[in-house]
């Protein structure tokens, strides 16, 4: 038997950085996101010879063991153990698996396109799907942030696990207790069609400080920071505004807020912007483009522009006369899918 899954990654609209802990604990968190045509894939080989390997093709990393109840978290293929660990255990009566398992990503990690998130809920969706596990979409979402956040015990916060299960274009509620309300927003399709033109996706290059950037932040929110507070609060109220803008297809305040909220999100943490980043904002502000951030936590990875879309090709030829490359893509409606072959 062999099972296929993919999950689609998401652009971070606005609100980014208020759905980490302990932030969206005390003050609530709103995020504003949606799915793109780029996933994270995961195939199982069932196998009957007691053995068990996971090959992760994109990175170039492989394990082989015997087939084991638990398998330990030693920073090799972690989230691929963690999530192993985790349904043998909970649904599994802790018997091992037999099987071989290989995953790809259409986006390195370090992306800011929520890769290792996606990941694991990819690997999950295809687990359900082999073992029928009744689990709904907020449960899957919430069983992927606890194994990424607190069984492997990597940093992030919570928008990534929602989107890659939900798809399409969502507001993410955050609040403490790990309660979390995602409301799907019926977008009329000239507006997406607008989006897509007016937003210009730039890679840069794989980000080396999202950990540290999250770590930065925790830390403010726990030590009541007052500067980096007040850039979460604003940009949560932005968030909402963006959804309002997005809602009635006004996509040149949604670009105004999103510029307003890339400066927030630079007194969030020191981390979150370096000399590469701005000099490539600088060039495609000059280019044409009306405004810019990066997606994710910061440092690296990918950068989306709001352009008017007259101008769209000129600012992607200034942007690929430098290091990085853009990239087409369209918004998605689905969530992580999972099928037999």
């Amino acid at each position: 038997m062999i099972i296929r899954a993919k999950a689609p990654l998401r652009l971070g609209l606005g609100g980014g950085g208020t759905d980490v802990s302990p932030y969206c604990n005390e003050y609530g968190g709103y995020v504003l996101n949606a799915t793109i045509d780029m996933y994270a894939y995961c195939t199982i080989e069932v196998t009957n010879d007691e053995k068990l390997s996971f090959y992760a093709a994109d990175r170039g990393e492989y394990y082989e063991s015997e087939s084991l109840s638990t398998l330990e978290l030693d920073g090799h293929l972690s989230l691929h153990k963690g999530v192993y660990n985790c349904i043998v255990k909970e649904y599994n009566g802790g018997q091992p698996l037999s099987f071989k398992m290989t995953t790809y990503s259409d986006a390195p990690a370090g992306s800011g396109l929520g890769s290792s998130s996606t990941m694991v809920v990819a690997i999950l969706q295809a687990y359900c799907e082999w073992l029928n596990l009744p689990l709904g979409e907020y449960d899957m979402a919430q069983l992927a942030y606890h194994i990424e956040r607190v069984d492997v015990g990597l940093s992030g916060g919570r928008q990534d696990q929602y989107a890659a299960t939900f798809g399409g274009v969502n507001f993410i509620e955050f609040y403490d207790q790990e309660r979390v309300i995602v409301n799907p927003l019926r977008v009329k399709q000239w507006i997406v069609n607008e989006l897509e033109h007016s937003i210009v996706l730039y890679y840069t290059g794989a980000s080396r400080e999202s950990a540290k950037i999250i770590d930065e932040q925790v830390k403010s929110a726990e030590q009541k920071d007052a500067k980096s507070i007040e850039a979460m609060h604003e940009l949560k109220a932005d968030a909402l505004l963006m959804k309002e803008a997005v809602l009635k297809g006004d996509v040149l305040t949604f670009a105004q807020y999103l510029g307003k909220s890339w400066e927030a999100k630079k007194r969030m943490a020191t981390s979150i912007t370096n000399s590469h980043i701005d000099q490539i904002y600088d060039i495609a502000i000059e280019a044409g483009a009306y405004s810019g951030k990066v997606s994710g936590a910061g440092g690296g990875g990918f950068m989306m522009f709001m352009v008017d879309p007259v101008r769209r090709l000129r600012v992607i030829e200034q942007l690929n006369k430098q290091d990085g490359s853009t990239m087409n893509f369209h918004f998605t409606k689905n969530g992580a899918e999972a099928w037999r072959v």
